[in-house]
């Protein structure tokens, strides 16, 4: 039996990342294999392609140029992760998939929506997640959390974006789940990890995916 594909939207410090590991422990509390992944990256080949996208250097990434590569790295990791773990029979949570594409390089960047639409149909058509968890919490909030998490770090070319641009992404999200109600599932990620974690398994009791 094919294993399910969940994926986790949202703008940065939304929590995915620790959603998506509570997730996992759930699922195999109950007998399920999964894997767990992110985009871009996933792969040896696409996390080098991930890299690049976030650490440019001096080299100007234009938004067409950040589509195709991001997309490279898509084909790389269906291909070799996603599509082979699915027919396994294990379930495979990815940490953001294309949606993250239009909300990011579309709205975000300015990318054209045509240009995603075509680079979509090319690398994966019809292929859609079983369920999408979008962690939605205001602007400030993400950020705030993100800077805090990162430290001392160096920010990567993402998070040195300013909050318009993140207001983009945040509605864009939205805007999706508003047009996929029956995929898109919208989850208060503005509360603590506990309440977030149960709202989680709630929207997959609700899909049909997971008994609560």
């Amino acid at each position: 039996m094919r294993g399910k594909f969940i994926t986790l939207e949202g703008i940065e410090g939304s929590g995915k990342s620790t959603q998506i590991a509570v997730l996992r422990d759930r699922l195999q509390a109950v007998g399920q294999r999964v894997v767990t992944t992110r985009e871009p990256g996933g792969t040896p080949v696409a996390e080098r392609l991930r890299d690049i996208v976030l650490n440019a250097g001096d080299d100007r990434i234009s938004p067409i140029s950040e589509l195709l590569i991001l997309f490279a790295a898509r084909a790389i990791h269906l291909d070799t992760l996603i599509r082979p773990a699915l027919e396994r029979g294990e379930w495979v949570l990815c940490d953001r998939f294309t949606d993250a594409t239009y909300a990011y390089q579309g709205a975000g960047r300015g990318a054209p929506e045509e240009a995603i639409r075509a680079m979509q149909g090319l690398v994966h058509g019809g292929f859609q997640p079983d369920l999408t968890l979008l962690f939605d919490l205001p602007v400030e909030v993400g950020l705030a959390r993100a800077r805090a998490r990162r430290g001392a770090q160096a920010a990567d070319r993402f998070e040195r974006e300013g909050r318009e641009f993140f207001e983009r992404v945040r509605a864009s999200f939205l805007d999706i789940a508003r047009r996929e109600p029956a995929r898109v599932r919208v989850i208060d990620a503005n509360r603590t990890p506990d309440e977030v974690a149960q709202a989680v398994v709630a929207a997959l009791a609700q899909a049909g995916i997971l008994k609560s």
